[in-house]
């Protein structure tokens, strides 16, 4: 009878610790308001932001319709090593994820032994040495009682832990193919140039060719030869020095899709840059999709869970430890019923003095938390400040690029017309001269301008957090 009021009395305390450890340590997570604007400077409308991070961005990439830049991005995105690296940071945190669950549960540990030792005579209860085995085989459990939810609070941290490094694999991931895309882009914005050089090499050759017919004939001097042989080798020389551009971009190219550069090559090709129309989305369709805003706002979630494991350091942990097994001298009889033991006992840890340590901790914590929020407000700014960059520029250049191109064609015209009054022998070859200089300098300077409206279309889908085909309507 004595045993059955043992055995109820254990159960009750047992459920009633079972009840406090509902008691959880820390504020749940809430997250903090950040600085967003109700609507970009151009439109769009606010709504309530819902983190989207983890959608398929698409193959954003492709609205430039260059199979060779799919291509590299595709090889990119497998054997990219950063990429390789985060992922498996993505898995060490997933495993530490583990780990903090397991502490939900007991464990259980079987501990084996096999021990033979001689007893001193004057230890001895029988005045004589003693030689003398023992063998046990015990399974030993421990669970700590989470009290305070100190198991529960880690265990949310490193459940933020594994977002974050998630939307750190998507931020790294994305950087990579906006970068991808920019370095491909002034590749082949240098091959134009390349181009466009090399066909004002054959006109000037011709051009040199012809200044000698008349030169031959006493129609043009010397200086005129000169003037036109001069003028080829700059030009000439302004192409080779392109090739260092080139070799660098290319080798550029070999790294980021993870391949040696001393074997990557990509041939020339000329690419008609045309500039793609980008849907901006809503103002709080960044706070949802931006891999680096996700990734800072789970840092607050961990950081903010810390707190609750730091305050449970100030309350006494509760921990059941349980025996049970068997024990014997000879190895033969170690499994016989009589030979088995067991044990079972809490144990309690109370923090009595530890000179400041545990509110040192806790004000790291605190102070952890509130830098967390700072990065994450600070991030969401970044955020903003680089879309409407993006807006700006692309605004910008569409305007600039108008003028440009007015500009290219009108020296062209100018060019083709001095050619014509040369031949007729009404100006000099240096009216020529000036001229091609002006017409040359007007299409290299709209090849470069095409290539940043390239380059900050890239900026501005990777600062919109990716591609939004097919995640809302307008």
């Amino acid at each position: 009878m004595n045993m059955i009021k043992k055995k109820i009395l254990l159960s009750t305390a047992l459920l009633m610790l079972m009840m406090l450890s509902a008691c959880t340590m820390g504020l749940d997570y809430q997250r903090p308001e950040a600085m967003a604007p109700i609507q970009y400077k151009n439109d769009a409308p606010w709504k309530e932001a819902t983190p989207k991070d983890a959608e398929i961005k698409g193959e954003w990439w492709t609205i430039y319709n260059d199979p060779i830049l799919n291509r590299l991005e595709n090889q990119a995105a497998e054997s990219n090593q950063s990429l390789q690296a985060a992922f498996a940071r993505l898995s060490q945190a997933q495993a530490s994820l583990g780990i903090s669950r397991s502490d939900q549960l007991p464990r259980v540990d079987l501990n084996a032994s096999a021990k033979r030792q001689r007893t001193a005579a004057d230890l001895s209860i029988t005045g004589s040495s003693i030689t003398a085995s023992q063998y046990s085989s015990p399974l030993v459990a421990s669970y700590e009682i989470d009290l305070w939810g100190r198991v529960q609070r880690s265990v949310e941290a490193a459940e933020a832990n594994v977002a974050v490094a998630v939307a750190d694999y998507q931020n790294l991931l994305l950087s990579l193919q906006a970068e991808l895309a920019r370095t491909y882009f002034a590749l082949r914005t240098v091959d134009s140039e390349i181009n466009l050089l090399q066909q004002t090499i054959q006109l000037r050759k011709e051009n040199r060719d012809l200044i000698k017919s008349k030169l031959t004939h006493g129609k043009v001097g010397q200086l005129d030869l000169s003037r036109a042989e001069t003028e080829l080798a700059v030009t000439e020389a302004e192409a080779i020095g392109l090739e260092l551009q080139r070799g660098e971009y290319e080798n550029a190219i070999a790294l980021l899709i993870g391949q040696p550069a001393s074997s990557f090559t990509l041939e020339k090709g000329k690419i008609t840059l045309e500039i793609p129309q980008i849907d901006k989305g809503l103002p709080s369709d960044l706070l949802e999709r931006r891999p680096d805003i996700a990734s800072a706002e789970r840092q607050m979630a961990a950081a903010s869970a810390s707190i609750g494991v730091a305050k449970t350091a100030f309350f006494p942990a509760i921990s059941l430890t349980g025996s049970a097994g068997f024990a014997s001298d000879q190895i033969s009889s170690l499994t016989d019923w009589d030979n088995r033991t067991w044990g079972l006992g809490p144990a309690i840890s109370l923090p009595i003095f530890d000179y400041g340590r545990n509110s040192s901790n806790l004000d790291k914590a605190r102070a952890a938390y509130d830098e967390a929020v700072a990065t994450y407000r600070n991030q969401v700014l970044i955020a903003f400040q680089e879309v409407e960059n993006g807006l700006n520029a692309m605004q910008i250049l569409d305007h600039q690029a108008k003028a440009l191109t007015q500009a290219a064609k009108t020296a062209h015209e100018a060019w083709m017309l001095s050619e014509k009054r040369y031949r007729s022998g009404l100006v000099s070859y240096l009216e020529v001269v000036d001229t091609q200089r002006s017409a040359l300098q007007s299409e290299r300077s709209l090849v470069q301008l095409k290539r940043n409206q390239m380059s900050y279309s890239v900026a501005l889908i990777k600062a919109l957090g990716g591609g939004w085909q097919n995640t809302h309507s307008h």
